[in-house]
């Protein structure tokens, strides 16, 4: 059987609105299924995508939004990690650029862009001898397997040249560094978008739809049963197979069916910090070793992002809260190579995730715990991947349906082909190249700015055609939104009508990444995308005020406990207000 690739005829059904959401959980209600993916993550995503793409018919469930937990938290890099050099983990560091390079190239172009760092270098002699030889690996790693790598090699510069590219570094600190490049992505919207292509490959998706516990015939997985969110509906969901791919949430799960397993998952959380581009003056970003791990300063439209931190987690896992002294962390370390400090006034955003780390020893720290991935079966019809690292969730999917495969083999004896998503392009992807030379074009005719057509060309790719024939049926839908104007009104619009929106939180923090690049993390920008997307969304006057307030109400629980000095604090202060908008809200 040949592997099924994305059919552009399909394109329309990539559209995920309340109808197709609608769509997707009547074909999950009354298909019997080959694969169950639970978990909206960037790897349980990946999964069906994985598998639709070689002929099975999947489905896939995610409790909240998608992407809402590790997925969207991430430092936004693309990257072999090249502090795993130092603990001589080179097949991971190999693996992982060679993903970068597919990232970069062939799979998500649009979306996944080089970005340049600079390595300050203190130590006269044994420093710049010792980072330089393992960029000069980083850099030779990078070529194996014989793909082009996709961004420039290393270089190493002199304390003037430090000083014209990165006017903030204080150099009277350092005797030079050496630059090198990665890649940069935002992991919320690259997530929608790797959903969005796994639905036009026949994929069936619903978010909003947590599993209540597992369907079991002996001891065998057959499925499980999932609450409708959004109705309160219970229904059953069959598969042959049921992948759990829920990260941070795999001991949880695990639970359901009445065991932990062998794998244990640890979570450790990464705050970040965002300042405006005044805060720190430099032409490229910044990577820093601290005494747990390595410290970036990462550029982001007209912000810097600045993390991460590396500590253990034992709280929720839903809402992990970022304290005073996660910040006060990042500031210093950041601050201690800087002649002007960044100052907390300066923070304008602030955001925390967990990685979900495989964990051997429980007396490890966690910044010493493996990035790698392991798929296991965790029981009769269920699977289980966990671990891993953002760059390299292509693989980690791919291991994790190559699994599924030869339990469907030997099951069904039914032979499925092995993956192709090495060479298959996410929507946007095809015709991206064309699409930016014609920028100049397609701005002067829509009256959009030349700087806000290249922000929408690298968020949506070859798709903006579709954003420009909204502006044009609609030319108010052009102007920017209060408080963030990298955005235009078109892509709350967009949001609703094609990125499986559920709620203005949705938009606001994961789709358009308002809630961390606004000064007023999108406080102004809250009712006017209300507006916009309730007619989308079929909400009356009475749900969009609701969702507003919901949102006002977040953001003000997520400022007071970045005030708080302790996790525990912190914690009780963010879990005031539910993430996912209206608790206990029933749509009719």
């Amino acid at each position: 059987m040949p592997a099924a690739r994305p059919d552009p005829s399909r394109l329309d059904q990539s559209r995920l609105n309340p109808a197709a959401r609608e769509r997707a959980l009547q074909s999950l209600r009354t298909e019997h299924l080959d694969v169950l993916v639970v978990g909206g993550g960037i790897v349980g995503i990946g999964s069906a995508f994985d598998a639709a793409t070689r002929g099975l018919s999947v489905g896939i469930v995610e409790a909240r939004d998608w992407a809402s937990g590790t997925s969207s938290r991430s430092s936004k890099l693309v990257h072999g990690g090249i502090r795993y050099l130092e603990q001589l983990n080179f097949s991971l560091v190999r693996e992982a650029l060679t993903e970068r390079s597919l990232l970069l190239r062939t799979i998500a172009p649009h979306l996944v862009t080089p970005i340049k760092f600079l390595y300050p270098v203190q130590h006269k002699w044994w420093e710049r001898a010792y980072i330089g030889a393992g960029m000069m690996l980083y850099d030779a790693l990078s070529y194996i397997g014989g793909r082009w790598p996709g961004v420039p090699h290393h270089r190493h510069l002199s304390q003037r040249q430090v000083k014209l590219a990165s006017p903030s570094i204080d150099t009277t600190k350092i005797i030079g560094g050496l630059s090198y490049f990665d890649g940069h992505v935002d992991d919320a919207r690259y997530a929608i978008t790797l959903l969005r292509t796994a639905v036009a490959a026949g994929a069936h998706a619903a978010n909003r739809t947590s599993v209540v516990e597992f369907l079991k015939n002996g001891d065998r997985v057959v499925g499980a049963r999932c609450r409708d969110l959004d109705t309160g509906e219970e229904f059953d969901i069959r598969a042959r197979t049921v992948l759990n791919a829920t990260g941070v949430w795999t001991g949880e799960t695990q639970k359901m069916v009445g065991e932990t397993g062998h794998v244990k998952v640890r979570a450790s959380k990464g705050v970040h910090i965002v300042v405006p581009r005044s805060a720190f003056k430099s032409t490229m970003g910044l990577l820093l070793r601290t005494e747990k791990s390595v410290l970036f300063v990462i550029p982001w439209n007209r912000h810097w992002i600045i993390g991460t931190t590396d500590t253990d987690w034992n709280l929720d896992l839903d809402e992990p809260a970022a304290t005073s002294k996660d910040i006060d962390y990042i500031l210093d370390h950041v601050n201690s190579v800087l002649s002007i400090p960044i100052t907390r006034d300066q923070i304008q955003g602030v955001f925390a995730g967990l990685r979900p780390l495989i964990a051997s020893d429980d007396t490890a720290t966690t910044a010493k715990l493996s990035r790698e991935h392991v798929v296991a079966h965790a029981g009769p019809g269920l699977v289980l991947i966990a671990g891993g690292k953002w760059t390299t969730y292509r693989v980690m999917a791919r291991d994790a349906i190559d699994t599924i495969a030869e339990q469907l083999a030997l099951d069904t004896g039914r032979a499925v082909p092995a993956s192709t998503t090495e060479s298959l392009p996410l929507i946007g992807a095809r015709g991206f190249d064309a699409a930016w030379m014609r920028r100049a074009r397609v701005a002067k005719t829509t009256g959009i700015s030349i700087a806000h057509m290249e922000l929408l060309l690298r968020r949506y790719g070859s798709e903006v055609d579709d954003l420009v024939e909204l502006i044009e049926a609609e030319p108010a839908l052009a102007q920017p939104l209060p408080g963030a104007r990298e955005h235009l009104a078109v892509e709350a619009v967009f949001a609703a009508s094609h990125e499986s929106v559920r709620h203005l939180d949705d938009v606001l923090v994961r789709r358009m990444r308002i809630s961390f690049e606004s000064a007023d993390r999108g406080i102004a920008a809250a009712p006017v995308v209300a507006n916009l997307i309730a007619p989308i969304l079929g909400w009356n006057a009475s749900r969009r005020n609701a969702e507003v307030q919901s949102y006002l109400d977040r953001v003000a629980a997520e400022r007071a406990s970045n005030e708080q000095p302790t996790d525990e604090s912190a914690e009780r202060v963010r879990l005031a207000v539910p993430e996912s908008g209206i608790p206990g809200l029933v749509v009719s």
